[in-house]
Formats: C-alpha cells, sequence, structure tokens
C-alpha cells in the first residue's frame, strides 16, 4: 500500500492553518490508514483531525481543526492508496489492446476497479467484485456505478469477457440493484459476435432482469490499425441501422413496461446509419452523455439558445475532496481562451469526422467560418471521434490548410488533457495558433460571435 501524497494545497484552508504542505506523504488520520479517496473523506468528515505524515523520512502529527463536513483543502496524488484492482478480463474488443506503443503508461492501466467506477464513472464487468465490496458499496452508498454488461447470455458474455467469471458476475448487478444502488449500464457491440439476435436478446434480458437499471448505453466496437484480433471490426452501415432499429424497439418495450426508455444507442449509430438522431427529450435528461449518448443534441441545443451545457453525470470525484482529476474529467487546458480582437476574418473550426457532421450543418450558412476535418491517421481504423485526434493528425492537417494572419482556428478542448494531446503533443507543436474553446455549443456560438 502505497502512501496518498499531497499534490496541493488550498489558500488559506484548514489544512494550510495547520501546516500541511505538498510532498507530505499521509500515514493516518485519526489512527486509521485511508485505503482511497472514498475512505479520506469520510476520516476526514470530523471537527477535529490528527493527521500523521511523512514529511522529509521524518513522521509528523499535525491536528486540523475545522468545522465537521467541511473540506480540508487538499488534493493528493491518487484516488487509490492500495493497489488500483485491475482487469483480469481479456476483451477482444478492449481499447487498451489496441493502443501504440510509447503513449503515457497511465493510459495502459486497465482497471476492474469498483471504487474508480463510483469516481470517475469508469465501467467495471464485476468480475473481481466480492461480498466485501458490495458490503462498502452499500454501507457507503457508493451510488452510481457503472457496469459493462455486453451480453445477458452467460457463455456470450464468458466469451467476449474471456473469462469463466464473465458467465456469472452479473449476480453482483442484480445485488447492487436489490440494495438500491443506482447502476448504469453499457454494451460494447461487436459486429458478429454480440449484434443482431443476441442484442436482441441482450437488452430483452436486461427488461426481465435488470428492469431497475438507471440506463444502458448501446455502444459501437472502436477499431484502430492496432488490434491483432481478426475477428473485429467496424460495423458496416447497415449494421448500423440495424442496431438502431433493435435499440428504438426496446425502448418502446422500456416505456410500455417501466415508464422509461432505459437503453439508448451511441450518436455514433445514427450518424453511421445516415439516421436522424432522437429529439432532446428522448434523451430523458442525458445521463451518459460522456458516453456519447446524446452528445450531438446537447450540443445543438446549446447552440442555439443559452441553456446551460450539459455537464457530466458520470463519477462524483468533484463531490469528493481531495479526489485528482483523472480521465476525461481532467483540466483540459490552461489555455482555453478565445482571441479578443476577432474582427471579421475567416474562422475554422478543427474537429474530427463524426465532429463534422454534427457541427457543418450549424455553421453552414456562415461564409466566413469553415469546418477543418482531421482524420484520424495516429489511430486508423474507424476512430472518428474528435476526442481521440492526436496532435500529430491536426498539426498535418493545419499545415495542409491555407490560413493568414487574419484567419483564427478553434480547438475544441475535448482534444486535450492538461494541455497534452493523446500522443503527447502540445499546443506548442502545432504550426499555426489556435484558439481552444469549451467543447459544447454554447461556448462555440460564443466564439464565433
Amino acid at each position: 500500500m502505497s502512501l496518498p501524497r499531497i499534490v496541493a494545497v488550498a489558500p488559506g484552508s484548514p489544512a494550510e492553518l495547520a501546516g500541511l504542505a505538498p510532498g507530505d506523504e499521509i500515514v493516518a488520520m485519526n489512527g486509521r490508514a485511508p485505503r482511497d479517496v472514498i475512505e479520506y473523506q469520510l476520516l476526514a468528515d470530523e471537527a477535529r483531525l490528527d493527521v500523521d505524515v511523512q514529511r522529509g523520512g521524518l513522521e509528523v502529527t499535525l491536528t486540523v481543526e475545522n468545522d465537521a463536513g467541511l473540506p480540508l483543502g487538499i488534493e493528493v496524488d491518487s484516488p487509490v492508496f492500495d493497489r488500483i484492482r485491475t482487469c483480469d478480463n481479456h476483451c477482444e474488443f478492449c481499447f487498451i489492446y489496441q493502443l501504440p506503443k510509447g503513449m503515457r503508461p497511465t493510459l495502459y492501466v486497465k482497471d476492474d476497479d469498483y471504487r474508480l467506477s463510483f469516481l470517475y464513472g469508469n465501467f467495471t464487468t464485476l468480475t473481481r467484485f466480492t461480498e466485501a465490496d458490495l458490503e462498502r458499496v452499500v454501507t457507503e452508498r457508493l451510488s452510481p456505478l457503472y457496469v459493462s454488461i455486453h451480453a445477458t447470455d452467460p457463455d456470450v458474455r464468458a466469451h467476449m469477457l474471456r473469462n469463466r467469471r464473465g458467465a456469472t458476475s452479473l449476480r453482483w448487478l442484480r445485488a447492487l440493484l436489490d440494495h438500491g444502488i443506482e447502476v448504469h449500464g453499457q454494451v460494447v457491440v461487436c459486429p458478429g459476435v454480440n449484434d443482431a439476435a443476441v442484442l436482441e436478446d441482450t437488452l430483452t434480458g436486461i427488461l426481465d432482469q435488470y428492469p431497475d437499471l438507471a440506463t444502458a448505453a448501446i455502444v459501437p466496437l472502436g477499431v484502430s490499425r492496432y488490434t491483432t484480433e481478426p475477428a473485429m471490426r467496424a460495423h458496416s452501415t447497415d449494421e448500423a441501422a440495424a442496431v438502431v432499429d433493435v435499440v428504438e424497439a426496446a425502448q418502446r418495450d422500456f416505456l410500455a413496461a417501466v415508464g422509461r426508455r432505459v437503453v439508448f444507442a451511441a450518436d455514433e449509430y445514427y450518424l453511421l446509419a445516415g439516421r436522424p438522431l432522437p429529439e432532446t427529450d428522448a434523451y430523458e435528461g442525458f445521463p451518459q452523455h460522456e458516453n456519447g449518448i446524446g452528445m450531438a443534441r446537447a450540443f445543438e441545443a446549446a447552440f442555439a439558445s443559452d441553456a446551460a451545457p450539459i455537464g457530466v453525470h458520470s463519477g462524483f470525484f468533484a463531490s469528493l475532496e481531495g479526489a485528482p482529476a483523472d480521465g476525461y474529467r481532467a483540466p483540459r487546458s490552461t489555455a482555453i481562451s478565445v482571441s479578443a480582437s476577432r474582427g471579421n476574418g475567416p474562422v475554422t473550426i478543427i474537429t474530427g469526422e463524426y465532429g463534422r457532421a454534427v457541427v457543418g450543418p450549424l455553421v453552414a450558412d456562415r461564409g466566413n467560418v469553415d469546418v477543418l476535418t482531421v482524420t484520424n491517421e495516429f489511430f486508423g481504423g474507424n476512430i472518428g471521434v474528435t476526442g481521440l485526434l492526436a496532435g500529430a493528425d491536426v498539426a498535418r492537417a493545419l499545415a495542409q490548410h491555407d490560413a493568414d494572419t487574419s484567419h483564427r482556428y478553434l480547438l475544441p478542448d475535448v482534444c486535450l488533457s492538461n494541455d497534452t494531446f493523446i500522443d503527447g503533443t502540445t499546443l506548442a507543436d502545432l504550426p499555426v495558433t489556435v484558439e481552444v474553446v469549451a467543447t459544447d455549443g454554447r461556448s462555440l456560438r460564443e466564439a464565433l460571435a
């Protein structure tokens, strides 16, 4: 078990007043060693807190005086202080297996940890879940959680996970729901494996066995050029249309049975099938917005009105003091800005292939605005979402685009994590200056105003 290291202390906070400082490693809080940031918050919720820390090779005890329930004002370096529970499945569709070599080490961590599901909205298969885990989730009300279902047929699920425990681990999903835990599911659809009749069976199984599931996202398989699995391939247009038909039929069944749609197809399916997107109300509040469900409609709605952008629903790290921002919740860019002297010069919006299908129609009547579509050569395959654009591909597209000093380039911040593209390049590596804009319709509209 590693000690959580303090990486930031809020000025004027109880932690700073008590003498806690960046670099301190927390040994114990009121005599107990926290296992993760969830347990840390429970221990920190006291008016008086004795914190044992290691500092410069010495152990020091500092006393924090605070109003019960108020933040201490520190951030630690990891959400999990004991070892992250890694995934022991070997799914042939796993995107981590499809990453090129030489990327940031954190991108290769394949977790299956219910704590990261609660904190960040990561999906867990429950194949490593235990009675002790259930007791903790229920006792501490770690809700919502996010579960990878993929198939309700035990044999199909075990085959997809390449783990015999996959055939039985959904019993934990039933147990979680029985104890009132909110759970959102996901089905990654692999053509020829769990689509067609298997998908119909899965959605029927969810209705029969898990009707109290909050939502289930039906998302397409992502295939990069680095995959070594010959059976994994992208959906055809007809296959995408078939998935939409199956999901919409299931929605009608769920509406009749439980009064909610429950299952939703990812935007990519509608775009690939050439089908119109469902209306905004059909997404029932966008509970799986960050999983690509209704992103396009939410973007359009925010672009057309002053409605607040759809926020991130997944995970609760923002309400858990100390938890570091990770994954898609990491700070996108410290350089988010829009030019103060915009003028009337031409504007180019940088986006991926799917992004163009959404943004293009919104700016089609603006004569001085165009859309630069960046092909994802870094990953290749069928990867067309803007959030996975590599800096090298953006740089290549910009270098090929005619520009002058009056030209403005707008880059959505979803491409960045801590000012860095997924391939490790930064804004400084681009051949022209770009303006980073928050990835929502209202921010784009204001940047174009």
